[in-house]
């Protein structure tokens, strides 16, 4: 039976308050790292072989204490990518999780993501160019993950029947992931643009893959 995927377009804190504590199994997030990322790779965007993106102000702070406290309350386990830069709002893990580029280039060559899981520490290991040759081309956010590493965080962290959230779609992999295993995912995003860009191709992989 196919899993339910439901997205919606809205604030996360307005997504948070409608449920019950522990409701969620996993969640699954890669909020803002507040490095203005945009600005950062300003140099290296305007090349003519980087994709082009609008400046938009989404990285310029991280997300506030009662963002934390409300996705603890409502998740049972967490994943939150970029979390070393959040540590102010966490606590201390063995269990770090890093997805490893395999490439030097002018970013960071791995990106770091706390867990609240007892664990070993684990690396996820594909690079960049396999990354969105693997998501078929379709590089719609500037800070975009593969839908590959979201299935690995998936096999690794989840077990069939959980129910998984995230607070920030962005390009929709996750939803990708969850739909081609077979999980729940209730997500949202903030802005409109990258809303639609994601539902888009979401809905686009899940027409692709009726066809096989």
């Amino acid at each position: 039976m196919e899993k339910t995927i439901k997205i919606t377009n809205e604030d996360n804190m307005q997504l948070m308050a409608r449920y019950e504590d522990n409701y969620f199994d996993l969640a699954i997030v890669d909020p803002p790292y507040g490095i203005d990322w945009m600005n950062q790779i300003k140099s290296p965007n305007k090349n003519k072989n980087w994709k082009q993106y609008e400046n938009k102000e989404w990285d310029k702070g991280i997300p506030n204490k009662e963002y934390f406290y409300q996705l603890f309350r409502i998740s049972k386990n967490q994943i939150i990518w970029g979390g070393n830069y959040m540590i102010e709002h966490l606590y201390s893990t063995p269990c770090l999780l890093i997805w490893d580029k395999m490439q030097d280039f002018t970013g960071a060559v791995f990106e770091t993501a706390w867990t609240s899981f007892k664990s070993p520490s684990k690396a996820f290991r594909m690079s960049r160019a396999d990354a969105y040759i693997n998501d078929c081309d379709i590089k719609i956010h500037p800070t975009q993950k593969p839908v590959k590493l979201y299935e690995w965080l998936l096999m690794n962290y989840a077990k069939e029947g959980d129910k998984i959230l995230d607070t920030h779609l962005g390009s929709g992999s996750i939803a990708i992931a969850c739909h081609n295993l077979g999980f729940d995912l209730t997500a949202c995003e903030l802005d409109k643009d990258y809303y639609d860009a994601a539902i888009k191709r979401i809905e686009q992989h899940k027409a692709q893959t009726r066809l096989f």
